[in-house]
C-alpha cells in the first residue's frame, strides 16, 4: 500500500511538471471548462434556493382553498360557501378571503390587494390605513412620503397611510402586496357588502385527510374549484423547473463550446504529447503508467474546475444574489423582489453536475492516450 502511494505521488508530480509546461493552453482550458461548470452550478443553485424559499414561505398557506367557478373563469364565492364548508367534519378555520388584482397606470406593475385575515392580529388594519411589500414601497418611495396613493378603477384617488412595510425577507411572495381593511377594499373595487369572497381558505386538522376532505368539497359544491397547498407547491415547482430551462437553453452556446472542447479532446494528441509518450515508453515507462499520469491530469484538471467553478457559483448565487440570473428566474416584470437567499446546497444535485461535467471530460482524455501508449515508441516519436 505505501508503495502504491509513493507511485502515485510521483505520478501527480510528473503530471503537475507536465502542466506547468504547457501552461497556456492548460489554463485556457481550465477557464473554459470552470466558465461552463460556473454556469451549471449557479442555476442548480438558484433554483434548488427559489424552491426551497417558496416552501418556506407557504407553510403557512392555508391548507385547503376553494374558489368559484362560472362558465370556467372564477368568480366572487358566494356567503352561504362558508357556512356549508363548516358543517365538513375535519375542517377548522374557515375564513372567506377577499384579494385582488390591480394595474397601476403610474409604474405599469400590477399590484395585488388584500384584506388581512382575521385571525392576523399582527396585520390589524383600520379604515384609511394599508401595510405594502417592500418591493412596492421602492417603487412608490413610499418611505419618503408615508403615504400610498392609488387611483382606484373606478377613477376615484385613494389615500391611504402607510402603517407598516412588510420585511424584505417576504419579498418572494409579498414584493407587490398591498393590504387594505375591509371597507377600503370594498370601496376600492365597487363591491357590495354582501358581494361574497374571492376565495374561501380553510384548514384542515389532521393532513391525512386532505383528500378525503377534497372529495366532499367536490361533492358539496360542484362548481367549485379545489386547490390545496400541495398543489401551489407543485405549481412553483414547475414554474421554477420551467425557467431553469429556459436559462439553460439562453446559456446553451456555452454548454456546445464545452461539448465541441470535449470532443476536441477525445480526437487526438498534439505533436508535442505525442513525442513525450513515445520518449516515456523509451525510457521503461509501461502503459498502465502512462495512463494512470494521464488520468491524473485529467482528474486534476477537472477537479480544479469544478472547485472553482462551483465556488464562484455559490459566491454569486448567495452572497451577489445573483445579478445574472435573478431577471429571469424571479420572473416579475416591473416590482423585482429583493431578498437573500438561504445559503443551500442540494448534495444529489452537486453530485449529479459533478457526474455530467467531471466523468466525460476525464474519461475524453483516455481514448486518445491509449492509442498512443499502445503504439511502438520508434514509431510514436516518428
Amino acid at each position: 500500500m505505501r508503495h502504491w502511494l509513493a507511485r502515485q505521488r510521483y505520478l501527480v508530480d510528473f503530471t503537475l511538471a507536465a502542466l506547468l509546461r504547457r501552461k497556456g493552453r492548460n489554463l485556457m482550458l481550465l477557464f473554459i471548462y470552470t466558465l461552463v461548470i460556473f454556469i451549471l452550478a449557479s442555476v442548480t443553485f438558484f433554483g434548488s434556493a427559489l424552491r426551497h424559499e417558496a416552501k418556506a414561505v407557504l407553510r403557512g398557506a392555508p391548507e385547503v382553498t376553494v374558489q368559484n367557478l362560472v362558465m370556467g373563469r372564477h368568480a366572487m364565492a358566494p356567503p352561504e360557501w362558508a357556512e356549508k364548508l363548516k358543517k365538513i367534519r375535519g375542517a377548522r378555520r374557515i375564513e372567506g378571503r377577499l384579494w385582488g388584482y390591480f394595474y397601476d397606470k403610474a409604474n405599469g406593475a400590477n399590484y395585488t390587494v388584500m384584506v388581512p385575515s382575521r385571525y392576523d392580529r399582527e396585520n390589524a388594519l383600520e379604515d384609511g390605513e394599508t401595510i405594502i411589500g417592500a418591493g412596492l414601497a421602492r417603487v412608490r418611495d413610499v418611505r419618503r412620503i408615508g403615504h400610498l396613493f392609488l387611483l382606484s378603477p373606478k377613477g376615484k384617488l385613494m389615500k391611504l397611510k402607510v402603517k407598516r412595510i412588510l420585511p424584505e425577507t417576504s419579498e418572494l411572495v409579498a414584493a407587490d402586496l398591498v393590504l387594505m381593511s375591509r371597507g377600503d377594499f370594498l370601496r376600492f373595487f365597487d363591491l357590495p357588502e354582501n358581494g361574497g369572497y374571492t376565495d374561501i381558505a380553510m384548514q384542515v386538522r389532521n393532513r391525512n385527510e386532505v383528500a378525503k376532505i377534497v372529495e366532499k368539497i367536490s361533492k358539496m359544491l360542484p362548481t367549485a374549484r379545489v386547490i390545496t397547498r400541495e398543489d401551489v407547491l407543485r405549481t412553483y415547482e414547475n414554474v421554477f423547473s420551467w425557467r431553469e430551462g429556459v436559462v439553460l437553453a439562453m446559456l446553451s452556446a456555452a454548454l456546445v463550446a464545452f461539448a465541441i472542447f470535449a470532443f476536441d479532446k477525445a480526437s487526438g494528441l498534439s505533436a508535442e504529447e505525442r513525442r513525450e509518450i513515445g520518449i516515456l515508453k523509451a525510457v521503461g515507462w509501461e502503459t498502465s503508467d502512462i495512463l494512470a499520469m494521464k488520468l491524473w491530469e485529467g482528474g486534476l484538471v477537472s477537479l480544479f474546475a469544478f472547485i472553482f467553478g462551483v465556488a464562484a457559483a455559490y459566491a454569486h448565487v448567495f452572497l451577489f444574489d445573483a445579478g445574472v440570473l435573478a431577471p429571469v428566474l424571479k420572473g416579475w416584470s416591473v416590482l423585482y423582489p429583493q431578498f437573500s437567499l438561504t445559503p443551500r446546497v442540494d448534495r444529489l444535485q452537486l453530485a449529479t453536475l459533478a457526474f455530467v461535467t467531471v466523468i466525460p471530460f476525464t474519461a475524453a482524455t483516455l481514448v486518445p492516450i491509449w492509442k498512443a501508449a499502445i503504439t511502438d515508441p520508434d514509431v510514436v516519436m516518428r
